[in-house]
């Protein structure tokens, strides 16, 4: 037996005063211990916030990639990067610019690709012919940028394929010659295209065309003045707008005039302004066989050519909202039908014929490189 009794209701304020006694306690111990808990319970709340914002931006990156348009411009640094830069003719190495000339010699000596074994034309004759053929629809119309830029690419290729060239093509930024083009470095005898036509010597071609006497492509013999088969030697000859001989006025392609050109709104008034203003200084200046469409005859139209691609380049820059989708004007030359980004750029067996819009931008899988 118990020592003492305990009625039914004594036993009931006894554990009701231990029940309060384990509450009081309680209370205490749940103040220390509240904060723990709740400083779990942010880490972890804070833990599952994080793996689900990393699976978040890890499947965007990944449906990003995969939709991707790719004739979209590099993305980063790093990513450009990937492409090769062109550069200007004098800031190259005296060894790789020796070595751009031989590469151009060499496909002096390579079969062509578009005559028959037994014709006497070369890989380097293949360009003036084409161009002369196909130059004349593309000049003065909507691709007469975009049809050069993949000319070029084929040039550039066509010297890495067959004469194992490692370089890239090369710009002649005449802008920096504009006070005297004739005394540009590419014109040098010893470092560069060698210079004008023979002084006083015989007219070869057009009214001022006489051969070139130095450099790397003195008396090289080309066969086609413009569409006609007429053997003869390189030609050049120097004038200016009023026709004085040996000067070469840089007047339009003055680095004033130039920003004008970019500044220029709408692709069919800037390739307007590109082929009649800026372009067309340089042929008509140097003359002789580059001022006609068997004009890629002479080396230094690709240097032209590869600046005024970069000039394009630097307008498309411009435009970051329809650079590389900017395009409009006529179709051909002396067409009434108007051009779009599906239309077919032509290149006769060169190469094969791509559109428009394959060739917008120079940074995409299909050209890849930069300026």
């Amino acid at each position: 037996m118990w020592p003492f009794k305990t009625t039914k209701h004594e036993y009931r304020a006894v554990a009701s005063d231990e029940d309060e006694r384990k509450v009081e306690n309680g209370q205490r111990e749940g103040s220390e211990a509240t904060p723990r808990r709740n400083y779990r319970l942010v880490i972890v709340i804070g833990a599952i916030l994080v793996v689900v914002t990393l699976c978040f931006v890890a499947t965007y990156l990944v449906l990003s990639s995969s939709t991707t348009d790719t004739n979209q411009p590099p993305t980063s640094e790093q990513d450009s990067d990937r492409c090769p830069r062109r550069h200007e003719w004098r800031t190259l190495t005296p060894t790789q610019q020796t070595s751009y000339i031989s590469a151009v010699l060499c496909l002096r000596n390579q079969s062509s690709t578009l005559a028959p074994s037994n014709n006497a034309m070369t890989a380097y004759d293949d360009f003036p012919w084409i161009h002369s053929r196909v130059g004349y629809f593309t000049h003065h119309s909507a691709p007469f940028l975009p049809w050069h830029r993949y000319f070029l690419h084929i040039y550039e290729t066509t010297l890495r394929s067959k004469c194992g060239y490692q370089g890239n093509l090369v710009y002649w930024d005449w802008t920096l010659d504009a006070s005297s083009i004739e005394t540009s470095p590419v014109f040098d005898a010893e470092t560069g295209f060698g210079g004008d036509g023979e002084v006083g010597g015989e007219i070869t071609v057009s009214n001022t065309g006489r051969c070139v006497v130095d450099g790397p492509f003195a008396g090289i013999e080309v066969p086609f003045y413009d569409v006609k088969y007429q053997p003869h030697c390189l030609s050049r000859g120097f004038r200016d707008l009023e026709g004085k001989m040996g000067h070469i006025d840089g007047g339009e392609i003055t680095p004033e005039g130039i920003e004008e050109v970019l500044g220029t709104e709408g692709y069919e008034r800037f390739v307007t302004l590109m082929e009649s203003r800026v372009h067309d200084a340089i042929p008509y200046g140097i003359s002789g066989d580059f001022e006609t469409f068997t004009a890629p005859y002479d080396p230094l139209f690709f240097l032209h050519h590869t600046q005024l691609d970069r000039l394009w380049w630097l307008w498309q820059q411009r435009q970051p909202a329809n650079g590389l989708t900017a395009y409009g004007g006529h179709k051909e030359r002396h067409s009434i039908e108007m051009a779009n980004l599906d239309d077919t750029l032509f290149y006769k067996g060169l190469a094969s014929d791509i559109r428009v819009r394959e060739v917008m931008n120079v940074e995409g899988d299909l050209l890849c490189y930069r300026y």
